[in-house]
């Protein structure tokens, strides 16, 4: 049996509400005046917990402004991580967590669910066919889906507790309707500062060219996503010390870089910046001016990051660029991209789809 020690002395009314608190996060508590002579006018009431707890009840204590709320205080900037419930979807919140924690950020959880109802019975007239008898399993099927989401947000709150990851404010959101869809429209709804996105391996990837959620999401263009693919180890926060910046050479490229530097400027990188050439707009020696350029203003105004400019050539641009992967070993890719009509998506994706189906290291896709 695990010793009981003193956490905290409080009024009558304050350890209460502590006792609440430790208790709802499974923690055992004993109340004890600490006036034993005349316990009835007792200035204070100690808070006691079994030792082996201490470290837990310390997190709480400190960051219960989250752990009281259940995590609905919003902050400033808001994360949305969409989730199917897999294990690569908890990669990805756990990555979420260490970004959230160093830009003081909110979490918002998405889960989207097809009612099987309503799919079955799309027709090509100007009515929805309907069963009143169907209600109730409708409805069974938004709470089950409440209910998957809710535990996967439980066991993302026991991380935190466990100090596995940062302590930050959560919330949890469920949507009728194609991932994709709903992923997009609450993003236009919310204007989240990041959104963060389990993909597959490449070696599972070219199963699903055609309807990844992921590069719908990119395709669109609108948002800035950051893509955690399956192979990350989840020990292994994304701090990004290497990074690949494939550049447009225009003046884009420096919004971009700001965007990456406010998301991880704050330790040191390297920044490998080259030009991945679509279409001939640059001559060879036009594209090495730009880049020296683009590199000697990046090394002015974004003090924490070396750059390194490195031209690609034109001819053999793709082969030259995965030599480079391999060389550099980088553990983040950053992409500016560009909004794309459906109709030019379609038949000429944007760089930022093929890149997610070429590379198993993060990708961080910056609208511009």
């Amino acid at each position: 049996m695990s010793r009981y020690i003193t956490v905290a002395i409080h009024t009558y009314e304050k350890a209460i509400a502590l006792r609440t608190m430790l208790e709802n996060e499974g923690i055992a508590v004993e109340l004890n005046n600490v006036n034993l002579e005349v316990p009835g006018f007792s200035s204070g009431v100690r808070v006691r917990i079994p030792e082996n707890d201490l470290p837990l009840a310390l997190r709480i204590i400190e960051n219960k402004e989250l752990f009281v709320h259940n995590g609905s205080d919003t902050k400033d900037h808001t994360i949305l991580v969409p989730v199917d419930l897999s294990e690569n979807s908890f990669k990805a919140a756990c990555v979420a967590a260490n970004i959230a924690s160093s830009l003081k950020a909110h979490i918002e959880f998405i889960y989207s669910y097809i009612d099987p109802y309503i799919a079955g019975n799309v027709q090509f007239t100007d009515s929805l066919s309907y069963d009143i008898g169907e209600a109730g399993a409708r409805e069974q099927i938004a709470v089950n889906a409440r209910r998957l989401l809710n535990n996967f947000y439980e066991r993302f709150r026991t991380a935190m507790k466990k100090g596995h990851i940062p302590v930050v404010s959560a919330g949890q959101n469920v949507s009728e309707g194609v991932p994709e869809d709903a992923i997009i429209e609450y993003a236009k709804l919310k204007t989240p500062s990041l959104i963060v996105m389990g993909t597959r391996g490449a070696d599972k990837k070219d199963k699903e060219l055609i309807g990844s959620v992921t590069a719908e999401v990119l395709d669109e263009g609108r948002f800035t996503v950051l893509t955690v693919p399956e192979p990350l180890e989840i020990e292994q926060s994304l701090n990004p010390r290497n990074i690949l910046f494939m550049g447009n050479l225009d003046q884009d490229d420096i919004l971009a870089m700001d965007a990456l530097y406010r998301l991880f400027g704050s330790s040191a990188a390297s920044v490998t910046i080259v030009h991945m050439p679509v279409r001939r707009r640059f001559s060879p020696s036009a594209a090495d001016k730009a880049l020296r350029r683009l590199s000697d203003y990046c090394s002015t105004n974004f003090a924490h990051y070396h750059f390194v400019a490195v031209p690609i050539n034109q001819t053999d641009g793709e082969k030259e660029f995965e030599a480079l992967q391999n060389k550099n070993n980088f553990d983040l890719i950053v992409v500016p991209n560009r909004h794309r009509n459906a109709f030019s998506r379609l038949f000429n994706p944007g760089l930022a789809h093929k890149m997610l189906f070429r590379t198993d290291i993060p990708m961080l896709v910056i609208p511009v």
